[in-house]
């Protein structure tokens, strides 16, 4: 919906007398963040067509990934690396929204060998399911909390992209380690970082320090896509009943 065009009023007219400038400040600054935020959740949906076909074409060719499952996670995480410096070098122009399609189907289709893993077992179906659920409410929770709290959370941006990096190190480790109980232990850092991530962005888009709905979208996505596919690694690992 877009916002209602209501005529200009001073802070006492408004707030009542005696309101704070920054009050006023917020209210002004109030339907651009929520123009921003719609645009970035009609993105965000998207998106999710890429990804599904992405994924499908995934667990089709799974082969090529689980061929050589470090060499082409490396590969991967150089070209999304890459895709989001282009999206951000296009942030005003449709070849930046171009790219992030094509990331969210190349991260869909990365998604495919985890998916056949994941349904190869009895209550797959049931797993997938639980992971989109989890996803979902730790995104209306984030999203929650970023809409109705006054605290500002940039203060978490710098830890978190220390923590993110910290368990990127740790991922690449574990390919070549292959240490069970360290790769559980990771994804549920992983969990707790994006979704902290989430909670970040969200934030930055109400309180308007982030304006740019395509720039939000990607780092959105990213948090979900990484909350979801760690979360179902989780549940195979806890709650799979296998064949």
């Amino acid at each position: 919906m877009e916002p209602e065009l209501k005529p200009v009023r001073t802070n006492d007219q408004v707030f009542g007398r005696g309101a704070s400038y920054e009050a006023a400040r917020e209210a002004v600054i109030a339907p651009s963040a929520q123009k921003v935020l719609r645009n970035t959740y009609l993105l965000l949906a998207l998106t999710m067509v890429p990804t599904v076909i992405g994924a499908y074409i995934g667990m089709q060719t799974a082969g090529v990934i689980m061929a050589s499952p470090i060499v082409s996670t490396l590969v991967l995480l150089a070209a999304v690396i890459g895709l989001q410096f282009g999206i951000a070098a296009n942030r005003n122009s449709g070849i930046g929204i171009a790219l992030l399609l094509l990331m969210t189907g190349l991260l869909g289709w990365w998604l495919g060998p985890i998916l056949n893993v994941a349904l190869a077992m009895k209550n797959g179906m049931q797993l997938v399911g639980y992971a989109a659920l989890g996803t979902g409410a730790i995104f209306v929770g984030m999203g929650a909390i970023a809409a109705t709290t006054k605290r500002d959370f940039s203060f978490m941006g710098k830890f978190l992209f220390v923590g993110m990096i910290a368990l990127l190190v740790a991922m690449l480790a574990n390919l070549w380690l292959q240490i069970p109980a360290l790769a559980l232990t990771i994804s549920t850092l992983v969990i707790v970082v994006f979704s902290l991530f989430l909670l970040y962005d969200l934030n930055r888009i109400v309180r308007g320090g982030e304006t740019n709905y395509l720039m939000a979208t990607t780092g959105v996505y990213m948090s979900l896509f990484n909350i979801f596919a760690n979360l179902l690694h989780l549940l195979m690992a806890f709650a799979g009943e296998r064949e």
